[in-house]
């Protein structure tokens, strides 16, 4: 895979979009792997008990998958810069998560392409997180 070409990309362009299958082995999985060990992300008990009906994906995990959207997308020379995102409903298992987004702007600072994306990814409930990125591509051909 290569990354795209900063010169092609132009504003309004589409991100290509990110199905996850959300499944609770996916959640309780991402909470173990960025360490976050509340309850509520691997207990379905306890996060009945917080008014969850089901355990939910955590925040880092989140961040994972935004990164990942992105990067499958630009390709491995893609450089995320900057990401912020905003929390919406919750992501229970079993369901679907879809990424979306849209590049919004370009311009070329400190010897690269550079990529500002909004994006979101909803599933049954609704928006789960919108956000916005920052990321830079190699320009004229210069690959890391």
């Amino acid at each position: 895979m290569t990354a795209l070409d900063w010169n092609d990309i132009r504003v309004g362009d589409a991100v290509t979009p990110m199905r996850i299958d959300v499944t609770a082995t996916v959640i309780v999985a991402g909470a173990l792997a960025t360490r976050d060990f509340m309850p509520v992300h691997h207990d379905r008990d306890y996060a009945n008990t917080q008014g969850a009906p089901d355990i939910f994906m955590n925040i880092l995990s989140d961040n994972g998958y935004c990164s990942r959207f992105l990067t499958d997308w630009a390709g491995p020379e893609a450089m995320v810069r900057k990401i912020a995102i905003r929390l919406g409903v919750p992501q229970h298992p079993n369901t679907t998560l879809d990424f979306t987004g849209t590049v919004t702007g370009k311009s070329r600072a400190g010897g690269e392409g550079i990529v500002e994306i909004e994006f979101r990814a909803t599933n049954d409930r609704g928006d789960h997180l919108s956000g916005t990125a920052v990321i830079g591509l190699p320009l004229d051909g210069e690959r890391r």
